[in-house]
């Protein structure tokens, strides 16, 4: 089993979408083993986009993700990170397929509806920024 962390950022907390991005998962066959709504304070945007520092786009990925309340999750199951990257579509929404998520809900890059782990070690740190071992589920 494979674990990864999905958080459905401020625009798709804002536009009702939570259940339908949630939905699009589950349909798939992965279970969530844990789910909240937080609102992402700066210093852990810049632990969660540390990897972009010192990039043009950093300061607005920052900016963003802080601006209102998230849903964060984590879904597990067989190649779970394939399958929730798989149904998120391209990151650049304008080039995401027509039933991925971002292809049915997003316009621009910016404000792409939901974020998935890129793989197993970052899935991993992504977890654990949001998620104490205890707010886990075990479903064995």
């Amino acid at each position: 089993m494979e674990r990864t962390l999905i958080i459905i950022k401020p625009e798709g907390v804002q536009r009702g979408l939570i259940g339908n991005v949630i939905t699009r998962f589950e349909q798939r066959g992965l279970k969530f083993v844990g789910l909240k709504l937080i609102h992402i304070t700066p210093e852990l945007a810049e632990q969660h986009y540390g990897v972009h520092k010192g990039k043009g786009f950093y300061a607005g990925l920052v900016k963003h993700i802080t601006s209102s309340p998230v849903v964060v999750g984590v879904v597990e199951g067989p190649k779970a990170i394939t399958i929730v990257r798989t149904s998120m579509g391209a990151t650049n929404a304008a080039e995401a397929l027509p039933g991925t998520i971002r292809g049915d809900y997003a316009l621009e890059i910016g404000f792409n509806i939901v974020h998935g782990s890129d793989g197993p070690e970052t899935a991993i740190q992504e977890i654990n920024l949001f998620f104490k071992p205890e707010e886990l589920v075990d479903y064995s």
